[in-house]
């Protein structure tokens, strides 16, 4: 199967793939009103939800904006929890992120969760091919931080799956699996999007700024 429109069962940390197909051949997002987006850094998270908020009339909100002030400064993350959960008690939202804090919270109150599941290398790529192409730019949805790649963001990358994929997991165990899509890679993502929208993921413009 090339496009993955499925969940995973997860049981004793075992994968069964399970399609979530409606009798169309997709999923049912007519009423589908709050979306959240998971997955390690470089995946593209930002990037789909900021497609997903275009051709679903979703207002979009990104969790690193509201980790980070400006210069990559960090938020107090009872401050940043809680401007989280204020977007989240509203009715209609995408937020990506994953920051396990709020995880299990935003889950429950989602009609849909999308979990980008790329293995460690396209991350990397994912993340490289971003720097640099955009190396001291500002980040549309993180204003007044440019993009960057430290050894330690490298570090982070590289063995996101390692440090927190288990976390996600694990929430994600207890989350109806009936409204989790898992893409294992850009490629199936895109075929599903452009099968259900009938249009591409277009690239982020970096000189439009991203309100959050």
């Amino acid at each position: 199967m090339d496009i993955l429109i499925l969940n995973f069962r997860i049981f004793g940390g075992v994968f069964q793939k399970v399609p979530i197909l409606d009798k169309g051949g997709g999923f049912m997002l007519e009423n589908v009103n709050r979306i959240t987006i998971i997955g390690g850094s470089g995946t593209g998270k930002t990037t789909l939800s900021e497609n997903l908020g275009r051709v679903m009339n979703l207002p979009v909100y990104h969790i690193d904006a509201y980790n980070h002030l400006e210069n990559w400064q960090i938020r107090d993350k009872l401050e940043r929890d809680k401007m989280i959960m204020e977007r989240v008690s509203e009715e209609k939202w995408i937020i990506d992120g994953t920051y396990k804090d709020t995880l299990k919270q935003r889950l429950e109150r989602s009609d849909l969760a999308i979990y980008l599941d790329y293995s460690s290398i396209d991350a990397m790529k994912g993340a490289l091919a971003r720097h640099f192409e955009h190396k001291g730019e500002e980040k549309p949805e993180i204003p007044g931080c440019n993009e960057d790649m430290s050894f330690h963001f490298f570090w982070w990358v590289l063995n996101w799956r390692k440090n927190k994929r288990p976390t996600v997991i694990k929430i994600l165990d207890d989350f109806d699996k009936n409204k989790l899509l898992v893409f294992k890679n850009r490629k199936s993502l895109n075929k599903w999007f452009e099968n259900e929208f009938n249009t591409k993921i277009e690239q982020l413009d970096w000189k439009k700024k991203i309100n959050s």
